[in-house]
């Protein structure tokens, strides 16, 4: 749904958010781009755009709505959105955010120099998930087997990532991927970890489980399960978050979107990489699970929910 419809105003710029409009990251964009010098109603617009019921077959749609709008660039929130926006333009600077690996998913040819109209900013760092794999398995002593949690559609780079990492950890690994549907399986991929003698699950960054982090989160309480997940699911009620932080990720991008509004080009804008990783302990489910963290974990975190 639009989130501005008025008029637009004289010598105004109109900023296209392909994601969803209850997403906490568009208003972290709108507040970095105040920042900037940027105000709704009086220099620019933001229009946004999402497939009903997370449709995520329906990108496309939603992306050529922006175009027909004539915006002067499109914030595609996640690979998936940005492939669609850029199967929809090729004149329309795109800028990306939460991507796991734009050269891998064919987004950009390099990272320098991207060419074309498509740039942004990427979380993937080839070291998170060895620290992220590593810190789970310190927080649960004796872990031998954990499952790797995703959408069938994610990027192989992030699955073979995870699993190359616990394996270099002696642990052994069981790929659970649900289908990118309205209401994805995660009742039998739970069911399926507990009978393969799960001890901990990764929930990966993939467009199915975000929306569903609450349900993630239920469904590993039922079953008795630790999880990590992404930084953004430390709301959700898991064990632990790991990652980087999608906030700075997005007011990165709204940097790059000032660059763009102000004459320069997508394609000679180099890809960045967001690496600064945040830690996030839910103590909460850890006496639930009745895990017990070591102190020094406790003391490097940043923040610790009680």
């Amino acid at each position: 749904m639009p989130i501005k419809c008025a008029q637009q105003p004289a010598n105004s710029r109109r900023i296209g958010f392909l994601g969803p409009p209850a997403s906490p990251l568009l208003e972290v964009l709108r507040k970095a781009l105040a920042d900037l010098g940027y105000a709704e109603g009086r220099n620019i617009i933001i229009d946004s755009r999402w497939p009903e019921g997370h449709r995520l077959d329906q990108l496309s749609t939603a992306a050529a709505a922006l175009v027909s709008l004539k915006v002067d660039v499109i914030v595609a929130l996640g690979g998936t959105a940005a492939r669609a926006a850029k199967g929809t333009t090729a004149d329309i600077p795109i800028v990306f955010e939460i991507v796991i690996d734009p050269v891998a998913t064919g987004l950009v040819p390099n990272v320098e120099r991207p060419g074309g109209n498509v740039t942004g900013v990427t979380s993937f760092d080839p070291q998170q998930a060895r620290k992220q794999l590593k810190t789970l398995k310190e927080a649960i002593p004796g872990l031998a087997h954990v499952a790797l949690l995703g959408d069938a559609g994610a990027a192989p780079t992030l699955f073979q990532a995870n699993d190359d990492a616990a394996r270099a950890l002696g642990l052994q690994t069981l790929t659970l991927k649900v289908e990118r549907v309205p209401n994805p399986d995660f009742e039998g991929a739970f069911e399926a970890a507990k009978k393969n003698g799960i001890g901990a699950v990764v929930v990966l960054s993939t467009p199915v489980t975000s929306p569903n982090r609450r349900r993630i989160a239920e469904l590993a309480a039922e079953h008795r399960l630790p999880t990590l997940s992404p930084i953004d699911h430390s709301d959700a009620g898991g064990l632990i978050s790991f990652g980087t932080s999608f906030s700075e990720t997005t007011r990165r991008t709204a940097a790059y979107v000032d660059k763009i509004l102000r004459g320069a080009g997508p394609g000679d804008l180099p890809v960045e990489t967001v690496t600064r990783h945040q830690l996030i302990i839910n103590l909460k489910t850890a006496r639930e699970l009745g895990v017990t963290f070591p102190s020094a974990m406790l003391s490097s975190a940043n923040q610790v929910i009680q």
